[in-house]
């Protein structure tokens, strides 16, 4: 990171403006990147925490004129201070500099910017004054200099964007505090209309989501975060209950064809956003229903089929058209798409299962069954081997906990979990590790398989050796270690390995000349999901390898934006949006320190859960709805923490 001239970020100053380059200190809580987009050098920053000044020659009264233009902007008008109090200061700085400051401007500025801080509702007049009440203590000359010398600002390029933490870990990019806040106003459509300019899956993530976001909610900095998630889940579901049609407008056909391969979550998304810019996308999908492995491996019990199903037709009947049992590479080679369709899009998803490297498990015994195939088998309504009694899954990822906690619904009595780590390293949802425990399976920590015992060809025992942490992988996570001599034998007839999935592409043909990676992914640009292959582009699994729902319905989106500018001969690059996602997430919005001053104690919603007992051995959906009471408090607590960030930009040295 090159030299920071000055920065006040989160009240830590730092101020090397008269200092000699060797004495200069470097921030440690400053994360600023050089450039925002490659020759476009990032000069300075001014955002809700404060400033950072990478420049000299940067014009701190114009950077503070433009920023204050653009909080004024963002105001929702809904409380006095911020709708009157931020147009005056923007008025008053925009004299300063133009030339017409008064010697009392700089003095008012101040006092409004504390009135506006202390006064309003929300963050956008909270935060927004933040950086100029910075700029007024720390550069007094340079505005009591423009004032005096009538001297116009210096021209500056500016980028401004408005995030929110919880936004900017958001892979779909969500407006959350927006749609939270149409809830708590009994604007339950408009809630779902702000939630599908995102996502076109509310009801599913609504349920299965891994809500990165309230991780990053500032209200758990007081009590507890927002249960996001479930008001999302709200949204869809009220539709749903008072029987009323999605309006679905899609844009004006162009005519311009695009072959979707999947009806997963990437695949669904990137068509009805595609549908809505006005192409005609057709999904081909191998499954005979649509929601790939968000259907056949994610139970019933979490994530009922009819929702999955619904969300599916809003996308037809955006203008998309889905054809089921057709498998790609089979019943249709990518060269035929590439003929008959504008553009291609690969969305298919991680449907094979990871081995384990385990002695006898490419045998064929009979008990031992993939993951992936046992949830495949339990969503089609079978049994995946009915003799079988006890089971042991072994993962401890949400597919090993599926697999565990389906196993009850389907009459197996003593289901055991193996994991190699500890609960702490789980990779599974924290949540749904408290059902399972609460269904009562069995959690086998610090073991991992060794041999399978399966005498005459039928599995009846699985052998572990016990293991120890030792110093972290390149996950961050400690390393586990085999103690010697500690094997022991858990008797079992069915063995589940569920320690991974990962995408198959041989439907892609040497011919077809679509770039792979060592890892056996599509080599697509990872901001714009061009592969190697004009006119084709890939996102979700098929690029990431096995990932969560909620960034494939993200990359699905983003991904339709890419093919729109390639079919309507525009320059397919990143948006100053997407630039800004990458930008915030480097620096950081959310600071799990920051203390608001707000006094807690409302704690969070949580659902109500059919009982242990009761739910584990049916698939009917374990959690429900939110009440509309129980909606519109929660919606109350979230504290609209919308941020505006701005950056000046100038040439690179090689640019």
């Amino acid at each position: 990171m090159e030299d920071i001239i000055f920065s006040s970020w989160q009240d830590q100053l730092v101020d090397n403006r008269t200092a000699p380059e060797p004495d200069r200190k470097k921030p440690g809580n400053v994360r600023l990147p050089t450039e925002f987009r490659p020759g476009e050098r990032i000069k300075a920053f001014m955002g809700w925490d404060g400033i950072i000044l990478r420049d000299q020659d940067v014009d701190i009264v114009g950077m503070c004129a433009e920023y204050a233009e653009a909080v004024q902007r963002e105001s929702c008008g809904k409380c006095f201070p911020c709708r009157v109090g931020t147009r005056l200061v923007a008025d008053w700085l925009g004299k300063i500099a133009s030339g017409e400051g008064r010697e009392e401007h700089p003095a008012r500025i101040a006092e409004m910017a504390s009135l506006i801080k202390e006064g309003s509702k929300c963050s956008i007049g909270q935060t927004g004054m933040i950086p100029i009440l910075h700029a007024m203590n720390h550069f007094p000359q340079a505005f009591a200099d423009a004032v005096a010398q009538k001297k116009k600002a210096g021209e500056g390029r500016y980028r401004f964007a408005v995030t929110a933490p919880c936004i900017s870990v958001c892979p779909s990019s969500l407006d959350i505090p927006t749609y939270v806040e149409e809830i708590g106003e009994l604007g339950f459509s408009a809630s779902l209309a702000t939630i599908r300019e995102s996502i076109c899956m509310a009801g599913t993530l609504g349920r299965v989501c891994i809500r990165p976001c309230e991780s990053n909610c500032r209200r758990a900095n007081i009590d507890e975060a927002v249960s996001i998630k479930y008001l999302k889940r709200f949204a869809a579901d009220y539709e749903i209950d008072k029987n009323r049609q999605p309006e679905v407008a899609g844009g004006k056909k162009a005519g311009r064809k695009v072959a979707v391969l999947g009806a997963g979550p990437a695949g669904l998304s990137c068509a009805y956003y595609l549908a809505l810019k006005g192409h005609r996308p057709t999904i081909f999908e191998k499954l005979p229903e649509p929601g790939g492995m968000a259907a056949v491996g994610i139970p019933d019990f979490r994530l009922p089929r009819p929702i999955l199903r619904r969300e599916a037709d809003i996308v037809r009947e955006a203008g998309v058209e889905i054809r089921y049992g057709v498998e790609v590479g089979k019943d249709i080679g990518m060269a035929d798409l590439r003929r008959d369709f504008d553009a291609v899009f690969i969305g298919v998803g991680a449907h094979d299962s990871m081995p384990m490297g385990v002695e006898g498990e490419n045998e064929g015994y009979r008990g031992f069954v993939p993951g992936v195939r046992y949830l495949l088998d339990i969503s089609q309504g079978k049994d995946p081997y009915p003799e079988g009694k006890k089971v042991v899954v072994v993962g401890g990822g949400n597919v090993a906990i599926d697999c565990v906690r389906s196993s009850f619904r389907i009459g197996k009595e003593d289901v055991n979990l193996v994991y190699r780590r500890t609960i702490a390293e789980m990779p599974a949802d924290p949540a749904e590790i408290h059902d399972a425990e609460e269904e009562k399976v069995k959690f086998h920590y610090l073991c991992n398989p060794t041999k399978i015992i399966a005498p005459e060809g039928k599995v009846i025992g699985v052998e572990c050796i016990r293991m120890e942490l030792g110093e972290p992988d390149q996950s961050g996570r400690r390393r586990p270690v085999p103690v010697p001599g500690s094997e022991f034998v858990i008797e079992t007839d069915i063995l589940i390995p569920a320690i991974g999935q990962k995408v198959s592409l041989s439907f892609l043909a040497e011919q077809d000349s679509v770039k792979l990676t060592k890892w056996n992914t599509i080599d697509a640009n990872p901001e714009t999901f061009a592969t190697s292959v004009e006119g084709v582009f890939a996102s979700g699994d098929c690029i990431t390898g096995p990932d969560v729902l909620v960034r494939a319905t993200g990359t699905g989106k983003t991904a339709a934006e890419k093919i729109d500018l390639f079919l309507t001969g525009r320059k397919v690059e990143p948006s100053s949006d997407e630039k800004f996602r990458a930008f915030f997430s480097a620096l950081k919005v959310y600071n799990k320190e920051e203390k608001l001053g707000v006094i807690g104690g409302l704690k969070r919603a949580h659902l109500p859960m059919l009982d242990p007992e009761e739910r584990k051995w049916s698939f009917a959906e374990v959690e429900a709805g939110l009440k509309v009471n129980e909606a519109v408090g929660e919606a109350a607590r979230c504290l609209r923490c919308y941020r505006i960030g701005m950056i000046a930009v100038g040439e690179s040295a090689e640019g």
